[in-house]
């Protein structure tokens, strides 16, 4: 862990707010003491019809230890809730993983828009699937000419009764990268229809559950995907989460069995409060935790025999650093404070992050269920009981 960095300093009253200010302007030179103001006119293409702000705190989290592909060191992590506990339990999953700190890597990125053509006969789908391979590099260069970052990296063709869809996957950058994809594939779709006589065409078939959960996501992922593992010793898991490791590698049994009965996607507890929180406090489209949030969390014996090790697989975060909210001077502010304000690799390095926060969140948890502590943390601070402290 870095030296000095821990857990920001606890209380409600102004004075602690002062003191946690002073705490990150010492630690990252990132000033919160002052709102940022917002022009009207730096809100065009992030909303219509603006009348004004609606606040939401923000909170930071500490310390996350990563050692990733493109994230490495300590981290405070700037958070947006709204729900009393979810600040704590995620500063006490980092002070758990402090120790080893969690190993991150980055699998891939791409993000596709999936066009359906309709045909006038099924007997036009071989020769439509001909067409497209052989116009490939022409129909690459025209979606690419709308975007200086986007790639296309590949068409997948799939035939569903007399139409085709075109699933066109796109390497985005550092942008989360939706209006992206959108653009170019409606760029695409224009010549592929005018050059083959296509009468009709949807730009969207469905097929990549845009912000919507899915089991094609979960297998073969959608924007970032990431996983993350890490080692918690016997002695951190008694003493900071008052439970044993023989204890806590019992739930995946039974979380997975009831996930099974119950047609979730993955094994998880709760990985949607993690990207939200960060979501609102990073710029990024809350929306997309609708698929963002599908994951794999377990946990079993360490090989070593002291403890236990975390898995946490997210096969589909659409995040980036530039673009939408991201400019905006609050989200820059933020985002600078997780050093994810600039840089070829940026969003890649932001996805690592996001995957650390959310194993971090998952370990406590679980930890306050095994322990039977659940309750008592919501009813200690869950609720506004008129404490100034």
């Amino acid at each position: 862990m870095q030296r000095g960095l821990t857990r920001p300093p606890k209380g409600w009253a102004n004075d602690d707010t002062i003191k946690r200010q002073e705490w990150v302007k010492n630690h990252r030179d990132v000033d919160y003491s002052d709102e940022i103001p917002v022009e009207p006119r730096d809100l065009q293409g992030i909303i219509e019809h603006h009348v004004g702000f609606t606040q939401i705190p923000t909170a930071i989290a500490s310390p996350l230890v990563i050692d990733g592909d493109y994230a490495q060191g300590t981290f405070m992590v700037p958070v947006c809730t709204l729900e009393g506990t979810l600040v704590y339990s995620l500063t006490k999953g980092m002070m758990a993983t402090a120790e080893h700190g969690i190993t991150t890597r980055h699998l891939g990125q791409k993000v596709s828009r999936a066009p359906i053509f309709m045909l006038e006969s099924v007997r036009d789908i071989a020769k439509f699937q001909r067409f497209v391979d052989r116009e490939y590099e022409r129909i690459k260069q025209v979606a690419e000419s709308t975007t200086r970052y986007g790639t296309l990296l590949a068409i997948e063709k799939i035939a569903i009764h007399n139409g085709v869809i075109l699933d066109m996957v796109f390497s985005t950058g550092n942008a989360a990268g939706q209006n992206m994809v959108t653009f170019a594939a409606g760029k695409a779709c224009e010549y592929i229809a005018k050059r083959f006589a296509i009468k009709k065409y949807y730009l969207e078939s469905g097929l990549n559950s845009d912000k919507k959960a899915s089991r094609r996501t979960m297998a073969t992922g959608r924007g970032h995907s990431v996983v993350a593992s890490v080692d918690v010793k016997e002695q951190t898991l008694t003493r900071l989460l008052r439970v044993p490791a023989d204890e806590i590698v019992d739930w995946p049994r039974i979380g997975g069995m009831v996930s099974q009965v119950t047609g979730s996607f993955g094994l998880q507890l709760h990985i949607a409060n993690a990207l939200a929180a960060m979501y609102l406090a990073l710029g990024q489209d809350v929306a997309c935790v609708a698929e963002n949030s599908l994951g794999d969390f377990t946990c079993c014996k360490s090989d070593s025999g002291d403890g236990i090790t975390l898995y946490q697989t997210l096969p589909a975060l659409t995040v980036g650093t530039v673009g939408g909210g991201t400019g905006l001077p609050s989200q820059q502010r933020n985002l600078r404070l997780i050093g994810c304000h600039e840089g070829r690799h940026s969003a890649h390095k932001l996805a690592e992050i996001i995957c650390g926060v959310t194993l971090c969140l998952e370990l406590s948890l679980l930890s306050a269920i095994v322990s039977n502590t659940f309750s008592e943390a919501h009813r200690t601070f869950g609720r506004n009981n008129g404490r100034a402290t």
